[in-house]
């Protein structure tokens, strides 16, 4: 009996001491997007009337275990048992080829860009106008481009012809051999951010000469920026919410601002939670941690959980009691679905099952 004892004692101290290779997720804040988070407006619209909503459209997140932290046996094997909590490997997380300041910086980026998605695709689905600039995306260090030309900056022309896309620029400078100049006409980032937020059009372009290298594996010559797509809107719009990275309030962020924009009150005093991408057409994509956004949304009073189509079957696997999963592929499924819901027509909603 003393010599199981203390086998038990020490496989207790080496299940305490020892890290695994193993983090931890669990349900994060819920917030509403059509209430105030922080002592202000999570949706802050000007310039265009809006209406008075009510009831909850609420974003929800996933809390992690930070990338230094390291879980020992005991947390892994309570966590693995626990309703409300998920263990997955180190690696599902904090990739190995990325730092933490990469991850932060990614997902900083990705929740930014799910704004702007949400945006259009609020804006598209009410017919209201969009208009679109080709920017500088990124500048690639030591390349040509770098301290001359900014993520940010408007790109007006190449060579004086016009650029209406994206793929105009590297067509456009693929004409010159490698060591020829080719010159840009831009409106910096901070001058076309200004005219943006005050709905004016920019007071100062520059033209920018760039010589330009041989890319690299192949004779092609660059100047070391992405090129890509940035939007204009015919009014203000501003989403604030601090300490949240990633893609996944897309959806939520939507539905706010179109409910915030229309008369009809698509929330209609209900408690409803949800997740999901959103791209610019307004198409809804799976994200992770789905397990988790239902328990804390559950957790809050949600009687109802917006669902990208492809989290529905391991949502549905372990579906918090009281909480109905409604299936959507696009904002305008969500839309309908709200419709029922605000009608009271729960049957006729698409739920998610665990085959789908």
């Amino acid at each position: 009996m003393l010599a199981s004892l203390l086998m038990l004692i020490a496989l207790l101290c080496a299940g305490v001491l020892i890290p695994v290779p193993y983090s931890e997720m669990s349900p994060g804040p819920t917030v509403n997007t059509l209430g105030d988070h922080g002592g202000e407006p999570v949706l802050q619209i000007s310039g265009r009337k809006t209406y008075p909503t009510t009831g909850h459209l609420n974003m929800t997140t996933v809390r992690v275990t930070g990338s230094q932290y390291r879980m020992n046996m005991v947390e892994a094997v309570y966590g693995w048992l626990t309703h409300d909590k998920l263990v997955v490997p180190h690696s599902t997380l904090y990739p190995d080829d990325k730092t933490p300041d990469q991850l932060n910086q990614e997902t900083a980026e990705e929740f930014s860009q799910s704004q702007e998605s949400a945006k259009v695709a609020a804006l598209k689905q009410l017919d209201i106008p969009v208009g679109t600039r080709v920017v500088v995306s990124s500048v690639v260090k030591a390349s040509p481009a770098e301290g001359l030309l900014h993520a940010g900056d408007v790109i007006k022309s190449v060579d004086g012809t016009e650029v209406k896309q994206p793929g105009d620029v590297a067509k456009l400078v693929t004409r010159h051999k490698p060591g020829e100049k080719v010159a840009f006409r831009v409106v910096p980032a901070k001058e076309a951010a200004a005219a943006e937020k005050e709905k004016r059009q920019p007071k100062t372009e520059e033209t920018v000469t760039l010589v330009t290298r041989e890319a690299s594996g192949d004779k092609r010559a660059i100047v070391g920026i992405q090129a890509g797509t940035a939007h204009t809107f015919p009014f203000s719009i501003n989403i604030k919410l601090a300490d949240v990275g990633g893609p996944s309030a897309g959806l939520m962020f939507a539905l706010g601002i179109v409910d915030k924009l229309t008369p009809d009150n698509i929330a209609d005093g209900k408690f409803i939670a949800g997740t999901g991408t959103i791209d610019d057409n307004g198409k809804v994509g799976p994200i992770g941690g789905i397990e988790m956004k239902t328990v804390g949304a559950r957790s809050k009073g949600a009687e109802y959980f917006l669902t990208p189509k492809d989290n529905c079957a391991a949502a549905a696997k372990d579906t918090p009691k009281g909480l109905t999963l409604v299936k959507v592929e696009t904002i305008g499924d969500a839309l309908k679905s709200l419709d029922k819901i605000k009608k009271g027509d729960a049957a006729g909603l698409p739920q998610c099952t665990t085959g789908k």
